[in-house]
């Protein structure tokens, strides 16, 4: 027969922590400095406005086209896109991050 096992508290000491005294008894920590967010850049702010204009399916689809053909397609229909985004477009008419639009890496 093998012998009976015992518990575990039978081999090892129970050891007893001691309490901890209150948080009152310690001198306050000063108040953490919180960091200022950041104020995004223009070019932020204007890529984010694209972005929308890209999300935005009341202008039709914008896979395929750059943003300006998007926006000026939309104008022929009526469908009265935001000029500030015309504005954005001109302003920048080189970089392709402004030119194409947030699907450009995908393929048809």
């Amino acid at each position: 027969m093998t012998p009976k096992r015992g518990l575990i508290t039978d081999t090892y000491k129970v050891v007893k922590r001691a309490r901890r005294r209150c948080k009152r008894d310690k001198s306050p920590s000063p108040p953490k400095a919180e960091p200022e967010p950041q104020q995004p850049s223009e070019r932020e702010k204007d890529l984010e406005e694209l972005k929308k204009f890209d999300l935005d399916w009341n202008f039709g689809p914008c896979t395929g086209i750059s943003r300006l053909q998007r926006w000026e397609r939309a104008a022929l229909h009526g469908l009265n896109p935001p000029q500030e985004i015309k504005d954005i477009l001109l302003k920048e008419d080189t970089d392709p991050e402004y030119i194409q639009s947030l699907w450009r890496d995908y393929p048809l």
